[in-house]
């Protein structure tokens, strides 16, 4: 059982769980792609544009942790069609955020972390 809560990688607020994980997109940005989050997970009003690296030219929202600050994803708001299954949804940064695994108790950095496959690109 993969049954994890995810946590904001600096103070630990909670800011999904598992049950939400839509995608996991692995090769360029390091993502776990949730359909909700909850009430700690906050982003502001003004559209950010990505100007070098994977999200060059896709126009999207910072997501923060509401308890500190910390930038912990994002929403692509418009994105080229190789990412474009992302848009409208709550992507974490695995780098950003720890695991915590119901089952056996145990903390694991994201980026450490394979769910078993779900995938909306289809």
């Amino acid at each position: 059982d993969k049954s994890a809560l995810f946590h904001c990688r600096e103070c630990w607020a909670v800011l999904g769980d598992s049950l939400q994980l839509c995608a996991e997109e692995e090769q360029h940005l390091g993502l776990l792609v949730c359909l909700r989050v909850t009430e700690d997970v906050v982003w502001e009003d003004s559209l950010m544009v990505g100007i070098q690296g994977a999200l060059l030219g896709c126009a999207y929202y910072v997501l923060t942790c509401q308890s500190c600050g910390s930038p912990v994803g994002f929403i692509l708001y418009s994105a080229p069609s190789s990412l474009a299954y992302l848009r409208g949804l709550f992507c974490f940064l695995k780098d950003n955020i720890l695991c915590y695994f119901l089952k056996n108790q145990v903390v694991i950095e994201a980026s450490m972390v394979n769910f078993p496959a779900v995938t909306l690109k289809e």
